[in-house]
């Protein structure tokens, strides 16, 4: 199978907001991707934006040669604490008629890149337990089993067990208290 011609850019509230609406909300009707029960609003689209740009965090997308966004990934922030303030929690999402194209990966091989060069050192995906694609996607790129809140969620009639993956990066150069 030849990969599927992609483009790496970064997604703006613009002309991403309703690409990105999409694949989030189709993720939160029929997976467990995303803990979520009803489905986002193009309103909530701006303070989402707006997070990421006053973090300065990345929203990196993945685009065709017509530019019809395929994906797109992002980080934030991990926890709200000064110590915490060298890791950061990401998240990956592909349109459903390009997964397991290899668009998760390149996407992720982006953020991983973005988060070395803004000196990061560790990223943490929170993964659904019974989402073994993306357990998998992880463990392909070094990501290693961190631990497992069981029954952190209930949906769609069940409990569900959080597993968290942690990439520890080699930066940054010279980290510091405060």
């Amino acid at each position: 199978m030849n990969p599927l011609p992609m483009h790496f850019i970064h997604c703006t509230h613009e002309q991403h907001a309703l690409p990105i609406l999409d694949i989030f909300n189709e993720a939160i009707a029929h997976s467990t991707a995303l803990y979520d029960y009803h489905p986002r609003t193009l309103e909530s689209m701006v303070p989402w934006f707006n997070n990421k740009i006053a973090g300065q965090f990345p929203v990196i997308g993945a685009v065709d040669d017509s530019a019809q966004l395929l994906g797109f990934a992002s980080y934030g922030t991990f926890r709200a604490w000064p110590a915490y303030k060298y890791s950061v929690e990401h998240s990956v999402y592909v349109q459903r008629n390009h997964r397991g194209a290899g668009i998760g990966f390149a996407l992720m091989q982006q953020l991983i890149s973005a988060a070395v060069e803004q000196q990061y050192h560790v990223m943490v995906g929170a993964i659904d337990l019974a989402n073994s694609a993306s357990i998998v996607l992880h463990e392909r790129l070094g990501f290693g089993h961190a631990g497992t809140i069981r029954q952190a969620g209930f949906k769609f009639g069940h409990w569900l067990d959080l597993a968290f993956y942690q990439l520890t990066l080699p930066t940054p150069s010279e980290p510091t208290d405060g």
